[in-house]
């Protein structure tokens, strides 16, 4: 094998290793984007919660009926 082979094969990983980390990378970002827009509206959700004088709900509370 000559040294330009041996570089072009190397040059091709590469180019594939980044091709990969490229989708990689824009799958995360669009997963962040979704996880953005669902905690931002989770969080609009609870403030008119609160707005409206809702109570919070705590899972240690008894139930009326003890």
């Amino acid at each position: 094998m000559t040294g330009t082979t041996s570089l072009e094969e190397r040059i091709a990983h590469l180019s594939r290793a980044v091709d990969d980390l490229s989708d990689v990378v824009a799958r995360q970002a669009a997963d962040i984007d979704r996880l953005t827009r669902r905690v931002t509206m989770l969080l609009e959700r609870e403030a008119a919660r609160e707005a409206d004088g809702g109570s919070l709900a705590l899972g240690d509370d008894r139930p009326p009926h003890w």
